[in-house]
């Protein structure tokens, strides 16, 4: 499946919000919604200036909704037409920890989803994000038409 835009991404992400994991439910470390808005919320602290790397935080339990198991390859093979090549390669190295040491974006990704994990804190909303997938998508958009 692939996404083709950021209202069916913005629909799946909707739909995580009733998705729970085996860790908890209601908002707090087992609420994959609330991690991946934490996750975000944590790399737009520290690297505000880097929107694709907060989208690869954001967009991560998409895959739960779609595929079973460990879906951060077919993630990141829906994200990619969408949000670009390096959003798409952030979703799928992060599932590989060998990787983390030898790519500083990586590795902020994954402190970030490991730190909200456990952080308590209000991470606000997903339609606050409307804005930031909207400028990824459409500076994809404009780079794919080059390429």
């Amino acid at each position: 499946m692939e996404l083709r835009s950021v209202e069916e991404l913005m629909d799946l992400l909707y739909a995580c919000r009733g998705e729970r994991s085996a860790a908890g439910a209601g908002g707090g470390p087992g609420d994959p919604h609330g991690h991946a808005l934490r996750t975000a919320a944590l790399l737009r602290r520290r690297r505000p200036a880097d929107k694709e790397l907060q989208v690869a935080g954001l967009v991560a339990p998409v895959g739960r909704l779609l595929w079973p198991g460990s879906p951060a390859t077919r993630t990141a093979d829906a994200v990619r037409p969408l949000l670009g090549a390096r959003v798409a390669r952030l979703v799928r190295r992060q599932a590989h920890p060998e990787a983390w040491d030898h790519d500083d974006d990586l590795a902020s990704l994954c402190q970030a989803d490991e730190e909200a994990r456990t952080a308590v804190f209000d991470a606000g909303v997903l339609e606050d994000w409307r804005t930031v997938l909207e400028l990824t998508a459409a500076r994809n958009a404009r780079l794919g038409a080059v390429d």
